[in-house]
């Protein structure tokens, strides 16, 4: 199979379910920021030498692949892909907060950085937030369903709570916002 097609020429691209739409549709501009996304967690998982988050990464990472699938197969569509369910955002409430069961209390904003580990998961979650406002346009016009924003807005606290998490657990202090 070549990597090229040469159909995306003119500016469009083929959804899974069959179609053509502009590469800066709504659609498109979503599930290529879950993408972006998805591989910030790639570079955080090679950067977690110390497998704080192995597991959570590989869980992660497969839910995003749904997640693209999902924002580029119409609701109605006869093809069967895995979706993001409502399930799914509760599941992250729970890593959340057994992650938040061994950090100090937040008082502070914080500033993004310290470890690189840390660094990567702030990116991931400023990713998380430009997929969230795409997510949010596409539904003025596309029905996604009741699973999808409450997922990836539970994601970017995630994200969060993460590069709380790795930056404590390899012993790097938070820089608080202090105005």
């Amino acid at each position: 199979m070549k990597i090229y097609t040469k159909t995306g020429d003119d500016g469009t691209t083929g959804l899974f379910a069959g179609g053509r739409v502009r590469k800066d549709s709504f659609q498109i501009r979503a599930y290529g920021d879950v993408d972006e996304l998805n591989s910030h967690l790639g570079k955080a998982r090679s950067l977690d030498t110390t497998n704080i988050f192995a597991d959570v990464f590989d869980k992660l990472q497969r839910l995003l692949f749904n997640l693209g699938a999902d924002l580029a197969t119409p609701l109605l569509a006869k093809n069967t892909i895995p979706r993001i369910i409502e399930a799914d955002a509760p599941s992250l409430e729970v890593l959340i907060d057994k992650f938040e069961l061994e950090l100090p209390p937040l008082t502070h904003f914080i500033l993004p950085g310290g470890s690189e580990l840390a660094s990567e998961l702030h990116i991931a979650r400023t990713v998380a937030r430009r997929a969230e406002r795409e997510i949010v346009s596409l539904t003025q016009s596309e029905d996604i369903g009741n699973a999808i924003e409450p997922f990836i807005n539970r994601l970017s606290d995630l994200l969060f709570v993460m590069a709380r998490y790795a930056n404590f657990k390899l012993g790097v202090a938070e820089n608080p916002w202090i105005p």
